[in-house]
């Protein structure tokens, strides 16, 4: 059988796999890509940032909202992101210049010769005795001229500009789509970092515990009341809770350096975080209100509506290839010898363009556009349908989780009690430490998954927010069982 990732590691993949779901999915809606989320391991700018300031030799006190904060400060996706819709706004200004009037104005001073030969002028001029020159000139003029030109109708250029418009609320919209992953990003480290901080407070007092029933089984076979075994046993598991005691601080170290990076801490800046695992039940609310919530909310799904728009103005641009345009040039200026000896002259022309044969270009576009607005539309479906999947799986994941707390505190309380009376057992002389070593596993195994079902059930909160499109707002209630 294939062995299985630590249930750590699972839960690390499934958050890595939803953010890599949610922030795809706005790229394939977008026409200028956001970044993506990958799975550990890779380089991905949801995971980075960029630092903010310079480390201080205070130690900084992280609550869970500053690191929210600092995330949506400094987060590298989300910064990328915010790029994004700049270039977004830059396009539709762009395709907007071609409706707008365009002016201009120069000035000019020309001076010049002239050769007659080169434009076929030969001979006398009207029979006069004097040759007529090969070049004439030197000679000037001075021209000062603004100049105008305006589109009054091409309704290419129109479906353009307002498919340009669409694309920029897609990129809006994004952007707040990646401020949502940032939360659940963000979100993610800091638990995984305080779940870490419960497993060593946990495994710290195991090791104590471990200690004790080593000491307890020297004292006894130096009295001569139990073998030599029952020291090594005890010997044994003491390193062994030692070992576990050393992996879980460098999970620890390491897992503060992974927030850090996420929320844009200056290198080496050492801080605490100054919450613990918090556990508070949250009732469910009926399952089409969270999917009513999500269609509403969600701003992956409002991009992928504004894409489907911006693809249907598009074909409609590229079928007014075939309809003819209007457009009016005018100019205005003093020409002259000298700026003194100028005179004002202007001009107005208007003209109407009408394609005949552009050599099937026309329909190419249309093609492309067809092609665009079908992958827009099934895009959209698929994340409707990834929505409902999203929204019954979080909640599965938060009733499967909730149960699993309960269970684990009470196979917590009842491995400690398991503990104490193999203690005592082993104390009265009624049984060797075996019983006490296998009590003590039992116990950190009840603590383990406690801490592992707490972590589960903190984060299909934060799961179940980002579903319904309210992570930013609502992961602060999420957490304290509110809604």
């Amino acid at each position: 059988m294939p062995r299985l990732l630590p249930r750590t590691d699972r839960c690390f993949v499934a958050v890595a796999l939803t953010l890599l779901f949610c922030v795809t999915g706005a790229v394939a809606q977008n026409p200028t890509p956001a970044p993506s989320i990958s799975l550990p391991g890779s380089q991905s700018p949801f995971t980075g940032s960029e630092p903010e300031g310079k480390a201080t030799p205070e130690v900084l006190q992280l609550s869970f909202q500053d690191a929210i904060d600092r995330g949506l400060r400094n987060n590298l996706g989300l910064l990328l992101s915010g790029d994004q819709t700049i270039t977004a706004r830059g396009e539709r200004w762009k395709e907007l210049s071609n409706l707008l009037p365009n002016l201009s104005a120069r000035v000019l001073e020309n001076v010049q010769t002239q050769s007659l030969t080169a434009l076929g002028l030969k001979g006398n001029l009207l029979n006069s005795p004097t040759p007529l020159p090969r070049v004439i000139g030197p000679f000037n003029y001075f021209d000062a001229r603004a100049s105008l030109s305006q589109s009054l109708f091409n309704f290419k250029d129109i479906e353009k500009e307002r498919a340009a418009s669409e694309s920029m609320k897609s990129a809006q919209y994004t952007y707040k789509d990646a401020r949502e992953v940032v939360v659940l990003a963000v979100g993610n480290a800091y638990l995984l970092a305080i779940a870490t901080t419960a497993r060593i407070e946990t495994t710290d007092a195991q090791v104590k515990n471990a200690q004790a029933l080593y000491d307890k089984a020297i004292d006894q076979q130096r009295a001569g009341l139990t073998p030599a075994i029952d020291t090594l046993r005890s010997q044994v598991e003491l390193q062994t809770r030692q070992q576990q005691l050393i992996a879980a601080h460098n999970d620890y170290a390491k897992q503060k350096l992974s927030l850090a990076r996420v929320i844009g801490l200056p290198p080496g800046q050492e801080f605490l975080l100054t919450e613990k695992a918090p556990y508070q039940a949250l009732t469910p609310l009926p399952l089409e209100t969270y999917l009513q919530r999500a269609y509403t909310s969600r701003s992956d799904y409002q991009a992928a509506q504004a894409q489907v728009r911006s693809a249907e103005l598009s074909r409609r641009a590229a079928t007014a290839g075939y309809y003819p345009s209007l457009d009016v040039n005018a100019n205005y200026g003093d020409i002259g010898v000298t700026p003194g000896q100028s005179n004002g002259t202007w001009q107005v022309n208007g003209g109407l363009t009408i394609p005949i044969f552009a050599g099937g270009k026309t329909h190419s576009d249309v093609l492309e556009a067809d092609a665009q607005l079908k992958q827009s539309r099934s895009q959209l479906a698929d994340l409707r349908g990834r929505i409902d999947y999203e929204v019954r799986a979080s909640l599965l994941d938060l009733n499967s989780a909730a149960e699993q707390v309960e269970v684990a505190r009470s196979s917590v309380e009842l491995a400690e009690q398991t503990l104490a009376q193999s203690e005592d057992r082993f104390t009265a002389g009624v049984a060797d430490n075996l019983e006490v070593v296998q009590a003590q596993e039992a116990v950190a195994g009840a603590h383990e998954n406690y801490i592992q079902s707490l972590y589960a059930h903190n984060l299909a909160k934060i799961e179940l927010a980002r579903a319904i499109g309210d992570a930013e707002q609502g992961v602060k209630r999420y957490l304290k069982g509110e809604h």
